[in-house]
C-alpha cells in the first residue's frame, strides 16, 4: 500500500502536490508521517543523495530526486522498494513533462494540487497485485536498489542531521573498508612473498649443505 505522496522542490522543501490514502482503515498517524515528509524535503540539499529510503517502524519512506523536485511516498515495509522506486520515477517524468520550468517559479505550496489526479491513477496501478506482477519486468531496468541508502527517519529528523552528511558517512565507511581490504590483501601477498622466500632460502642451504658434505 502507498500511504502518502507528496513532491517538493529541493531548494526550498515547498510542497508542490501531494496525495493521502483516505481510506478509514490507513489514517493511522498519517498526519505524523505528513508533518516528517515536510521536515526530510525541507532537509534536502544539493548534496543529498539522490534515492534513499527512510524507515519509520513498519513503514518506508521512499525519495528520488530528479530535475531539482523531490518525489516522495510512504509505504508499508513489505512494499517491494524497487517497485516504489518505478512509481516515483513514473510520477517525476510525468510532473516535469506537465509543468517543467513552471515548477521552479512557483511561490504558493501545493501549486499543482490537480497533479493528485494522475498520482491516484498511477498509485492505483503500482499496488493493484495483478498491475505489480505486470510491472514485474520493470525491476531490471532499474538502478541495484540494494546501493540505495537506507537510514532512519527518526533519527534524521530529531538529530536535526542532513541527509548529505549521512550519505558522507557511508560513503566514507565505503572507502574505509576498500581501504581495509586492500591493506589485508597487501599484507596477505606480503606473508605469501614471505613464505615463499623462507623456502627458497631453506632448499639453497640444504642443496648448498648436500653439496659441500659430498664433496
Amino acid at each position: 500500500m502507498i500511504y502518502l505522496t507528496m513532491i517538493a522542490r529541493v531548494v526550498d522543501g515547498l510542497p508542490l502536490a501531494a496525495s493521502i490514502q483516505e481510506d478509514e482503515q490507513s489514517l493511522r498517524d498519517l498526519q505524523q508521517y505528513q508533518s516528517q515528509a515536510k521536515q526530510l524535503c525541507r532537509k534536502l540539499n544539493a548534496h543529498s543523495p539522490d534515492r534513499c529510503t527512510l524507515e519509520a517502524g513498519d513503514m518506508n519512506f521512499h525519495y528520488l530526486i530528479a530535475q531539482g523536485m523531490c518525489y516522495l511516498c510512504l509505504c508499508e515495509d513489505s512494499f517491494p522498494k524497487k517497485m516504489a522506486f518505478a512509481y516515483l520515477e513514473d510520477l517525476s517524468n510525468e510532473f516535469y513533462d506537465q509543468y517543467g520550468r513552471k515548477a521552479h517559479a512557483a511561490t504558493r505550496p501545493y501549486s499543482f494540487i490537480e497533479f493528485d489526479t494522475y498520482i491516484q491513477k498511477t498509485k492505483k496501478t503500482y499496488v493493484d497485485s495483478r498491475a505489480r506482477r505486470a510491472l514485474g519486468s520493470i525491476n531490471t531496468e532499474l538502478q541495484d536498489v540494494q546501493r540505495i541508502m537506507v537510514a532512519n527517519i527518526e533519527e534524521v529528523l530529531q538529530r536535526g542531521e542532513a541527509l548529505s552528511a549521512i550519505d558522507t558517512r557511508a560513503s566514507n565507511l565505503s572507502t574505509l573498508s576498500k581501504k581495509y581490504r586492500s591493506n589485508a590483501s597487501y599484507l596477505n601477498t606480503r606473508s605469501t612473498y614471505a613464505k615463499v622466500a623462507a623456502l627458497a632460502v631453506f632448499f639453497i642451504t640444504l642443496i648448498v649443505y648436500l653439496r659441500f658434505w659430498w664433496l
